[in-house]
C-alpha cells in the first residue's frame, strides 16, 4: 500500500485549508476564534461535505498557534518530525490523566488511513491505536477482509490521549490536538481516509450530519476521498450492522484497486 509521495498542492489549497480550519473552531465556540458573521460564506472552491473529491491531493494545513500546525509546516514534515514537535505534550487538560500519548502507527506512506475518535483504557497503556477489542475487529476487518497487513495501512485518532471515562473529547481538547491529525496527514498524503464513527467523520468533514446519514457516500478532505462508517466499538454492540461497514470497505477496496472484495 506504499506509494510516494507525490507533489504537494498549491498554496492557495493550503491557504483554504485554514480557513476551513478556523471556521470549524468558530463553529465549536472555541476560545480565541471569533463567531463568523452572519451569512459568512466559504472561500471560493470549498468542498460541500459529500460532494465527489476532484481536487489532486494537496496537503492540508491547520490554524497556527503553540507547537500547532502552519501551513509551512505541513509542507515537507515527516511523521518522526512531527512526533518530536508533540513531544510530551500539556498542551490540554488531558495530559496529567494519560499513560501514554497516542500517536499513530503504520505505514508513513500508505494509501489508506483509518481515523478514530481518541485513545480508549488498552490504547491509553499501550500507546498504539486500536489495540483493545474493537481494534482486534478492526485488524480482522484489514487482515481477513482487506487482504491487508496491518502494518500496510496507517491508523490514528483525532485526539491523541484517552478522555476520562471514555468521555467524548471537549472543544478545548479537539482545538490542542486535531491540528496534528491535519500534519499527519498531510504528511501521508494518503488516497483514502476511513473515518471511524460520528467524531471522526464529523471533525474531518466540518459537519454534524449524524453518521447514519454519512457513511457509505463518498466525502472530500482537501482532494482526498473520505469514507465514513460506523466505529468497531460500535459494531461490537450491534453486530449486525457489520454488513453495513463490510459494503462501505467494499467500495474503499475498489477505489484503490486492492483485488476483488469477497461477498
Amino acid at each position: 500500500m506504499t506509494r510516494s509521495p507525490g507533489s504537494q498542492g498549491p498554496l492557495a489549497e493550503l491557504a483554504h485549508a485554514v480557513a476551513t480550519y478556523v471556521e470549524y473552531q468558530q463553529e465549536l465556540g472555541v476560545a480565541g476564534f471569533a463567531p463568523a458573521a452572519a451569512g459568512a460564506r466559504l472561500p471560493a472552491g470549498a468542498v460541500v461535505p459529500g460532494e465527489a473529491p476532484a481536487a489532486p491531493l494537496p496537503a492540508p494545513a491547520g490554524a497556527p498557534g503553540d507547537g500547532g500546525p502552519s501551513a509551512s509546516a505541513a509542507v515537507g514534515e515527516s511523521l518522526e518530525a512531527l512526533r518530536a514537535a508533540i513531544g510530551d505534550c500539556r498542551r490540554c487538560k488531558l495530559a496529567p490523566g494519560r499513560t501514554n500519548l497516542v500517536f499513530g502507527v503504520g505505514d508513513p506512506h500508505a494509501r489508506l488511513v483509518f481515523v478514530g475518535e481518541a485513545p480508549g483504557h488498552d490504547e491509553d497503556l499501550k500507546g498504539e491505536p486500536f489495540v483493545g477489542r474493537a481494534g482486534q475487529l478492526l485488524t480482522e476487518i484489514v487482515t481477513k477482509g482487506m487482504r491487508l497487513r496491518r502494518e500496510d495501512v496507517y491508523i490514528a485518532n483525532v485526539i491523541k490521549c484517552r478522555p476520562p471515562g471514555n468521555r467524548n473529547p471537549e472543544p478545548d481538547e479537539v482545538e490542542s490536538c486535531e491540528p496534528f491529525l491535519v500534519r499527519q496527514l498531510a504528511a501521508i498524503g494518503p488516497e483514502v481516509i476511513v473515518a471511524l464513527g460520528k467524531f471522526a467523520a464529523q471533525t474531518l468533514l466540518r459537519t454534524k450530519t449524524p453518521i447514519t446519514q454519512l457513511r457509505g457516500r463518498w466525502h472530500d478532505y482537501h482532494g482526498i476521498r473520505v469514507m465514513p462508517t460506523f466505529h468497531p466499538a460500535y459494531l461490537l454492540r450491534n453486530p449486525g450492522d457489520k454488513r453495513l461497514v463490510w459494503d462501505d470497505i467494499k467500495k474503499v477496496m475498489q477505489v484503490l484497486g486492492i483485488g476483488t472484495a469477497p461477498a
